[in-house]
């Protein structure tokens, strides 16, 4: 997995791409004009600029994405637990969950990922 770094007005953009693609670039700016407010010149650059960090392909003026929206988020996550937290993951939990009421379905959901990752660690 690459590092994919995709700032959040680029992030917006790309919410858009993920959703219509694939997408003429001209359809696409009357989107970004339409849910973003940009400039159809706005959109060409963030295209080319996107483009040239191998997160989309524009071929035949139809655009494409390279990069999910999850590997966008993981390496995003990755980078904040590295920066933030010395990359540690129970002290991002802990900062997450401190002032924040965690349901009973978000625990029955994080324990099921636990459990999965130690079986993982167990194999």
């Amino acid at each position: 997995m690459g590092a994919w770094k995709v700032f959040e007005s680029e992030y917006r953009f790309c919410l858009l791409l993920w959703e219509n693609e694939p997408i003429k670039s001209g359809e696409l700016a009357a989107l970004c004009k339409e849910k973003l407010g940009w400039k159809a010149s706005t959109t060409y650059t963030v295209i080319k600029r996107l483009s040239e960090r191998g997160i989309l392909k524009n071929e035949n003026a139809v655009v494409t994405s390279l990069v999910s929206k999850e590997e966008v988020q993981e390496s995003e996550i990755n980078e904040m637990v590295e920066k933030t937290f010395e990359g540690s993951l129970p002290a991002f939990v802990a900062a997450f969950t401190r002032n924040r009421k965690v349901t009973e379905k978000e625990i029955e959901e994080i324990q099921r990922m636990i459990d999965c990752c130690r079986k993982e660690v167990e194999e």
